[in-house]
């Protein structure tokens, strides 16, 4: 009788941690293309045409910068549900300051402070009073929306000319400007997350606050760093949104948050914080963008694409529990 082999299982279960490693690493990339396909196929090679395509990395621009600046807030455990407001609010700073001559780097900076500022006074009080995240931000969206409307008595500024609109709508080297902006803006975070000693505090803090405290990280400021970081994101699309739609509008940035996290919870960023990547952000919006652009294409109802946006992000977190789970 042969003896029995108690570890005939484990080259079983290796393979299977393996594949799990894989696809929690790949997935959404796989997933992104088995995408491209099926709507290169259903559209019959309309989706893939330059043009479109083009204009599919110009609409996922605006929400890839929002979603970068959401993936910090998210690695330390939070949520800012404030970018939205954040982004009609500094738009109208960007258009107002833009009408009144300013030049267009005095516009920049000032819309990006702008954002910052909310960002900051979200990590405020997320970070010095210890109130949740999800309050903070829902309380101060309501805020800043409301100070939008005031600002701009419900009207909106439009007829802009010069070079501000090119920002938006011009092109460089055959590329749309707005996605020389989310790359130059993925690059910097990229430095920042993962080359210095902030970024890996970042990490520390959403694996564990209690542990980087006791390690000696100063928690305070990081987790005001991330949100006013996110902050200055949400100013930088308010720039480029401005630019692009030739207009401030009062009910702009409407459930942009919503997109933002779809974006990051899609890209592999656990909600749970202290575990994500950039690149993953940026895949995530890239398929967000194709699904919307391939509906549109298909003349599928607005509505029905609110509907498949929802479970693709209750598809994502149950992904994510499965590629992650540790039994």
């Amino acid at each position: 009788m042969d003896p029995i082999n108690h570890n005939s299982g484990e080259p079983t279960r290796s393979k299977y941690k393996q594949s799990r490693i894989f696809m929690a690493k790949y997935g959404i990339v796989i997933a992104f293309v088995i995408f491209c396909l099926i709507l290169s196929i259903s559209t019959r090679g309309r989706f893939l045409n330059i043009g479109n395509i083009l204009n599919v990395l110009r609409q996922v621009s605006i929400n890839g910068i929002l979603a970068i600046g959401m993936t910090f807030v998210i690695l330390t455990g939070g949520i800012d549900l404030s970018v939205g407001a954040t982004v009609a609010l500094s738009g109208f700073i960007c258009a107002s300051v833009y009408k009144a001559g300013w030049g267009l780097p005095a516009v920049f900076a000032l819309t990006v402070l702008c954002g910052g500022l909310i960002g900051l006074i979200n990590g405020y009080f997320v970070a010095d009073h210890s109130l949740a995240p999800f309050i903070v931000t829902l309380g101060v969206q309501t805020m800043v929306r409301g100070f939008t409307y005031i600002y701009s008595d419900g009207k909106p500024i439009s007829q802009f000319t010069g070079n501000f609109v090119e920002i938006g709508q011009g092109s460089f080297l055959g590329i749309p400007i707005p996605v020389w902006i989310l790359l130059i803006t993925f690059l910097i975070s990229c430095f920042i997350l993962y080359k210095t000693k902030m970024g890996r505090y970042v990490f520390a803090v959403g694996g564990n606050l209690n542990a980087a405290l006791y390690s000696g990280v100063r928690t305070k400021s990081i987790l005001r760093f991330a949100y006013c970081y996110c902050g200055l994101m949400s100013g930088l699309a308010a720039v480029v949104l401005t630019s692009r739609v030739s207009a401030a509008l009062p009910q702009a940035g409407l459930a942009y948050e919503s997109d933002a996290i779809a974006a990051v919870v899609i890209g592999g960023t656990s909600l749970s914080g202290g575990k994500g990547r950039l690149w993953g952000t940026i895949v995530g919006a890239l398929l967000i963008g194709v699904i919307t652009n391939g509906l549109d294409l298909l003349s599928v109802s607005s509505y029905i694409q609110q509907v498949v946006k929802g479970a693709i992000i209750i598809g994502a977190i149950l992904f994510d529990r499965f590629t992650n789970r540790t039994n």
